[in-house]
């Protein structure tokens, strides 16, 4: 079976949260029958500091299957998570973690502490870094820029 990516919806969301004011990253969870639950950032929106990408798309995926953990599942996500997100990450047990830049600043997964390689990190799972980093870094990039 050939890989497919679908870190081009992940953009899609991430665009759709500049648009309306946040910080653009993008998250798409896949299973095996593809599309399962997407999210942009919405901390803004929401006035809810957990409402990064990653974590709603976890909450729609699990509401979705009904179920709190989602092994088997991949997410797609424009920007390293943070260590809370990492966090969430390896709590829904998701089996693989593909990513597009790094985030030297605030990252959780290549940069700071590093959540997976912790001893209390229950679940580690496979991380993929650096797809469509050059659209995701100039996402970010152009974002910050109108707002300097």
């Amino acid at each position: 079976m050939a890989f497919k990516s679908y870190m081009d919806v992940a953009l899609e969301e991430a665009r759709a949260a500049a648009n309306r004011g946040e910080v653009p990253v993008g998250a798409v969870i896949v299973g095996p029958e593809g599309i399962i639950a997407q999210a942009g950032n919405q901390t803004r929106e929401l006035n809810d500091p957990t409402a990064h990408a990653e974590v709603l798309a976890i909450r729609a995926a699990c509401q979705a299957l009904g179920q709190e953990r989602l092994s088997g599942c991949d997410l797609y996500v424009t920007l390293e998570p943070c260590p809370m997100c990492a966090a969430a990450i390896s709590n829904a047990r998701i089996g693989r973690l593909y990513y597009g830049a790094s985030d030297p600043k605030s990252g959780g997964v290549a940069q700071g502490p590093r959540v997976f390689s912790h001893s209390q990190c229950h679940h580690v799972p496979e991380v993929y870094d650096g797809i469509a980093a050059e659209n995701s870094e100039q996402l970010l990039k152009e974002f910050f820029a109108e707002r300097r």
